[in-house]
């Protein structure tokens, strides 16, 4: 899951980016995605505090997954600016 997620993840960040609009988007459904990830990486700490050990490539895929939504998180707060920048241009009397 974690791994396909993180193919899905820099398709989603281009997409958005290239879109230049958040129109579509959700940041609560990026937020609740975000907080599952952190909550997957607490898990993993408190597995390896008592003694469980955790593959370092399950640390590295849920960090680089957790990177790769707050770099969506950004994307959508940049993409609302523009939306606004565009919205404002758009309601201006042309000269």
């Amino acid at each position: 899951m974690v791994v396909c997620f993180g193919i899905s993840w820099p398709l989603n960040i281009r997409k958005a980016w290239n879109a230049r609009t958040a129109k579509g988007s959700s940041v609560l459904f990026y937020f609740f995605i975000w907080i599952g990830y952190i909550f997957g990486l607490g898990s993993k700490a408190i597995k390896w505090m008592n003694g469980m050990p955790t593959p370092a490539y399950v640390w590295f895929f849920y960090t680089l997954n957790t990177v790769m939504v707050s770099i969506g998180i950004v994307i959508y707060y940049r993409n609302k600016i523009l939306d606004r920048q565009n919205a404002a241009a758009a309601s201006e009397p042309e000269a």
